[in-house]
C-alpha cells in the first residue's frame, strides 16, 4: 500500500496490484480489519461502525431516528441520523451527544433548539 497527497490535499491510497479503476471496483467491500487489529479506545470513544445502526433518542427517551453513518468533520465528527424529517447531521460533542449505550444500541442526544428542524 502506498499513500500520498493528491490534488486539493486529499489522501490517495494505492494498493499493490490494483492498477485501474475497474480493479479498485472489484475490491469494493473486501477490505477488512479484524477487531484484534484495532487500537484500544479510551472511555467515551467509539468506532464509527459501532455507532452505525444505533437508535437515537432525546433526553425524554423520544425516538429521533437511526445513526446511518459518522461523517468526518473539520472541527468535530457528525452523526448522520435518518430522522422522520430526513437526514440530520448532529455534531458529536459532549453537550449534544450525552450518552452512548452500545449494549442497547442507543445514542442519547440533547439537541439545541432548531438542530433537528427541517
Amino acid at each position: 500500500m502506498e499513500t500520498k497527497r493528491g490534488h486539493g490535499q486529499r489522501l490517495l491510497v494505492k494498493f499493490v496490484g490494483v492498477d485501474s479503476r475497474a480493479d479498485a471496483e472489484r475490491c469494493r467491500g473486501t477490505l477488512y480489519i479484524g477487531s484484534d487489529e484495532l487500537r484500544q479506545l479510551d472511555q467515551n470513544e467509539y468506532w464509527p461502525h459501532e455507532l452505525a445502526g444505533c437508535s437515537v433518542v432525546d433526553l425524554s427517551g423520544a425516538p429521533v431516528g437511526t445513526v446511518v453513518r459518522v461523517v468526518p468533520g473539520a472541527a468535530q465528527d457528525l452523526l448522520a441520523i435518518d430522522a422522520a424529517a430526513g437526514e440530520r447531521l448532529v455534531p458529536i460533542v459532549k453537550d449534544i451527544v450525552v450518552g452512548v449505550d452500545l449494549g442497547d444500541r442507543r445514542v442519547t442526544i440533547d439537541p439545541p433548539e432548531g438542530l433537528l428542524d427541517p
